[in-house]
């Protein structure tokens, strides 16, 4: 039977097992023709997913959770839950920030966790934790922090999603008095709040189990946590969990979180109708929102475009530019999209 006294000697481990995979990310970014792949799949990320998959299993065979491989819950105490390279669709783009990630829960807690993103803004950037570690691990060097303490001022950050530079003002007042700073992978985000360099990490999209539960540790690591929506704490009590997508998600310092909950974070997705809607026309901003996600869904402009002026079968028939009108309209669209990026159709 695995001793929980193993987790830091696991850990290394899998830290090797991470920067071998982080690998296969840096080259293939370096290719000339850019990363293989469309919309929010690319093809490394099924390779790197079967080249993890067996090697933690070696280390610790035990139920797998896995974005690319598919998931075994058996009722074991342990369960690995990976996401090979998150943050795809910008990856795809050649942003840099994509991550590795790379999790273990022992009945339903968080308890070791790495996340690597081989290429970004500072170089190489390996987070990592496991129970009985007393501090967090960046880059092999101890890191010791409390999130207890952690609050929104003006010399803060709060990480959101890319796509928030298309509404800097908005989501500047939403993140106030804090700055607010766009990055790809929801999983590195939380990564780097753990390790300091922010107060809280946010994300709006549609999310699964396997991006968020490394850096779930990490922030177990310092006293942070999880919240959803409804402002509940996650935890992965049951298999059911594991299939049901978080619509928005907010990881850092228990005050900071309480406080970002608070304010109107839907307005940014549900954006109201304008005197041009009500003529039967989007805004140009509306569109411009929905072009940007049908193109990070269906993988290039063209697609989209073509999407948006056609019947949709999976809208009834409808016309999504037209449902664009108005406000119920755009949610239907911003569904379907959401749920076609994550493979749920019905």
């Amino acid at each position: 039977m695995f001793d929980l006294h193993d987790l830091p000697r696991l850990l290394d481990q899998v830290i090797e097992l991470a920067v071998q995979a982080g690998l296969l990310i840096e080259k293939e970014l370096a290719r000339p023709d850019g990363p293989r792949g469309g919309g929010d799949k690319a093809e490394v990320d099924v390779e790197i997913e079967e080249m993890l998959r067996p090697e933690l299993l070696q280390l610790l065979a035990c139920d797998f959770v896995g974005e690319e491989t598919g998931i075994i819950l058996t009722g074991h105490p342990f369960a690995w839950v990976v996401d090979p390279n998150d943050g795809t669709s910008d990856f795809l783009k050649g942003r840099p920030g994509s991550a590795i990630s790379i999790g273990l829960l022992r009945d339903g807690v968080p308890v070791l966790g790495v996340v690597y993103a081989p290429v970004s803004g500072r170089g190489p950037d390996c987070i990592a934790w496991a129970e009985g570690l007393p501090t967090l691990l960046r880059n092999g060097q101890p890191f010791s922090r409390d999130m207890n303490s952690a609050k929104l001022s003006s010399d803060a950050v709060v990480f959101v999603s890319y796509s928030a530079h298309l509404k800097p003002e908005a989501n500047a007042a939403l993140c106030q008095p804090a700055m607010f700073h766009p990055m790809p992978s929801i999983a590195y985000r939380l990564a780097r709040v753990a390790a300091g360099d922010g107060v809280a990490a946010v994300s709006l999209y549609s999310i699964s189990t396997y991006d968020v539960v490394a850096g779930h540790a990490l922030l177990r690591g310092v006293n942070g946590d999880i919240w959803n929506e409804q402002g509940e704490l996650l935890r992965y009590a049951s298999a059911t969990e594991f299939s049901q997508p978080l619509r928005f998600c907010f990881g850092g310092g228990p005050a900071v979180c309480v406080e970002l909950l608070s304010r109107p974070w839907a307005s940014l997705l549900d954006p109201t109708s304008t005197a041009e809607a009500s003529r039967g026309k989007p805004s140009d901003l509306v569109f411009s929102e929905f072009l940007t996600l049908a193109i990070d869904v269906l993988g290039s402009e063209k697609i989209a475009m073509d999407w948006l002026h056609r019947p949709a079968l999976g809208l009834s028939g409808a016309i999504p530019i037209d449902l664009l009108c108005n406000a119920r309209g755009q949610a239907q669209v911003s569904d379907f999209l959401l749920r076609l990026r994550h493979g749920v159709y019905q």
